[in-house]
């Protein structure tokens, strides 16, 4: 069966990437069918009562680049003769049941096409009509959404995912403060992107005021922080008390982690990078070079991390004996440019 993924477009390939990665963390059977501009098309097998709830559960509140996870009823080329060819030849069954009311939403992706969204929504709204179904533009049992890209995906709407939460977490509004740390969504996505389980243990040895912690352990995740400055470490203790997550927290040295071999299952940390912040080691390359010397070693075999930074830290990674699986570029602004690099330790 085909899901759609409509995506955020805060990056080309983040979002795309974090589906993929919790489609795996539910352990779907599935295979990517189609990638156009904000949306993915992934075929996924088994029973699809199954498979919605999980869609519908715990990966619509997971994801942070996602806007919504249709049902694809038919994909099609983007122009109107195409889009309403589909819409007359679909079967209902499976998608709306008898005496259900519906609505037709259309999104325009960029340029792609220039056919108003309510001409199509009408003429689409006009075909599922003569199918025997009765529109409601207030309160539909389904919505029937068009996505308009290189190509046209034409679906229904299975859930949606609330980015305001994402939002009500900015760094602004928690206990403790501080500037020039990852937005929550971000926070999320590479949360995702580690692979992280519930239950399972989480590090970040460059925690700061525990932004990423919170988005892990909000997802179940036991959580461990440590910060080279006391006082962020207090900040962090605020900001996770609030969530009432399962953590630990300690002051001390990324390059001297105080965890044993292995013992670890995903990491994810931004170090600083081009602004004032405590550094232990002499410099930022003693600093990237035995932090990720210490996450290789604290890392369980096929464990990932994932390492923030302005600066190519793939080279220390390997030197560590990590092997690089992707690196993502994400300009902040003019002046500040991320590299999001994810490792694993070879099993």
């Amino acid at each position: 069966m085909l899901y759609a993924f409509e995506l955020s477009g805060e990056h080309e390939e983040l979002p795309a990437a974090e589906v993929l990665a919790c489609l795996k963390i539910e352990e779907l059977d599935f295979r990517p069918h189609m990638r156009v501009d904000q949306c993915l098309v992934v075929d996924i097998a088994g029973k699809q009562e199954d498979i919605e709830r999980s869609l519908t559960g715990i990966i619509t509140e997971r994801l942070a680049m996602t806007h919504h996870i249709l049902k694809v009823v038919g994909i099609a080329e983007n122009s109107p003769e195409a889009v309403l060819g589909l819409a007359e030849a679909f079967e209902p069954a499976g998608y709306i049941k008898e005496g259900e009311s519906f609505v037709v939403r259309a999104k325009r992706i960029k340029h792609h096409v220039d056919v108003p969204c309510e001409y199509l929504e009408q003429k689409i709204g006009g075909c599922i009509y003569r199918k025997g179904f009765r529109a409601n533009l207030k309160s539909p049992d389904v919505e029937f959404r068009l996505i308009l890209s290189e190509k046209a995906i034409f679906g229904t709407l299975l859930s949606s995912v609330d980015r305001s939460a994402y939002e009500e977490r900015t760094p602004q509004n928690k206990p403790f403060f501080h500037p020039g740390v990852l937005m929550p969504r971000v926070a999320r996505a590479l949360t995702n992107l580690s692979g992280i389980k519930p239950g399972e243990l989480f590090l970040d040895p460059f925690c700061g005021t525990a932004g990423i912690l919170v988005e892990a352990g909000l997802v179940g995740a036991r959580v461990i922080g440590i910060d080279a400055q006391e006082k962020l470490v207090l900040g962090a203790h605020m900001n996770l008390e609030a969530y009432k997550l399962d953590y630990v927290l300690m002051e001390g040295d990324a390059c001297r982690i105080p965890l044993k071999d292995s013992t670890i299952d995903a990491v994810v940390t931004d170090p600083p990078y081009g602004r004032s912040a405590a550094i232990l080691g002499g410099s930022f390359e003693e600093l990237y070079s035995g932090a990720l010397l210490e996450i290789q070693r604290v890392l369980k075999p096929g464990g990932i991390a994932v390492v923030v930074s302005d600066r190519a830290s793939f080279e220390y990674g390997e030197k560590a004996g990590l092997k690089v699986l992707e690196i993502y570029v994400q300009r902040v602004h003019r002046s500040l440019t991320r590299i999001i690099t994810i490792f694993q330790k070879d099993n």
